[in-house]
């Protein structure tokens, strides 16, 4: 069993013994469904379109009464979903897929974000392009992601010393020969707030590009509750055609729960969102949409790094397209 796939499973045991378990279920609150959503990281930019729903009271016309919860750093959410101690949570597809070899049972629902932010950022001093030429520098990534996994086997990395991933842009404003992970959202954004020249590689360009963001549930809730399920979806669609359209009253309220997000950070990061919402050609109307080739293709890469054991779990075991809208004309 690999690392990471072991880490998992131990997680979900733990979970299991807490004793919560339908806490976070569904509940009657003044006649519509209390619902928690659980995010897994700080609100920031990602989350946009779910805080819009909230916020412009898409929830509440949906019979709803929704509560979102931020995450953090180590925070067991698919465990978490799992055990019931919230009703949805919001992670990256490959994650989904290392729960699931796990033996998590849930399920994406939700695909906001199309193309992945992810990125090695680097100085633009450097003179590093792409990320075949990174080379001779400190760069740090957490080893318990899988796109460090898929980097290392895609990239030379010759003369590269790789240590953990700290948390913060501090050291990266003060060593010109340092590159470290990030959301081109989130850390590039902050890192030229303080002077920097940050370049921006995203692992998308080398062919890694899990749905980001994913609104996910448990199996159980997607079979019993269907109708919760595709409410809430409809809902958080409408949030983020609204977060792109008129995100004024959102940005205030993603600043006032985390204050580091200031409002040329919070502009900056929209806009480096909008074309992985909306990749080119794509409508409004679109968003969230998942295809079956996207998760075989990410089941494949990462079974080929080692991160998931082959035959573990089938990439159509991690998500639903039945909760989707069905566009106009199909």
């Amino acid at each position: 069993m690999t690392h990471t796939l072991r880490r998992w499973t131990g997680a979900l045991a733990a979970c299991a013994l807490i004793g919560l378990a339908g806490c976070g279920q569904p509940q009657p609150a003044g006649g519509r469904d209390h619902v928690r959503i659980a995010l897994n990281w700080f609100p920031e930019p990602e989350h946009g379109g779910f805080y819009a729903a909230l916020v412009h009271g898409y929830y509440q016309e949906a019979g709803l009464d929704v509560e979102i919860l931020p995450g953090g750093p180590d925070v067991p959410l698919l465990q978490q979903v799992a055990a019931g101690q919230v009703t949805f949570g919001v992670e990256n597809a490959d994650l989904i897929l290392i729960g699931r070899a796990a033996g998590v049972p849930v399920q994406s629902v939700l695909a906001p974000i199309q193309v992945s932010p992810r990125c090695i950022m680097v100085h633009e001093e450097s003179g590093i392009t792409r990320l075949e030429d990174l080379r001779d520098l400190t760069l740090a990534m957490s080893p318990q992601n899988p796109f460090y996994h898929y980097l290392l086997r895609r990239v030379p990395l010759t003369g590269v010393t790789v240590v953990p991933y700290p948390g913060s842009v501090a050291r990266f404003l003060v060593d010109k020969n340092y590159g470290q992970q990030g959301y081109v959202f989130s850390e590039p954004l902050l890192a030229r707030r303080e002077g920097a020249r940050p370049r921006s590689l995203l692992l998308s360009e080398i062919g890694f590009n899990p749905y980001t963001s994913t609104l996910f549930c448990t199996d159980e809730l997607a079979r019993t509750r269907p109708d919760l399920v595709r409410r809430v979806v409809a809902a958080s669609i409408r949030g983020w055609q609204q977060y792109l359209r008129d995100p004024a009253a959102t940005q205030r309220r993603l600043q006032e729960l985390n204050p580091e997000m200031t409002p040329d950070v919070l502009a900056g990061g929209l806009e480096a969102l909008r074309p992985l919402v909306l990749p080119a050609g794509s409508r409004p109307e679109s968003i969230g949409r998942m295809s079956a080739a996207r998760w075989d293709e990410l089941l494949a890469q990462l079974e080929e790094c080692g991160v998931v054991p082959g035959g573990k779990t089938t990439a159509a075991a991690a998500y639903s397209l039945d909760f989707l809208p069905v566009p106009a004309g199909e």
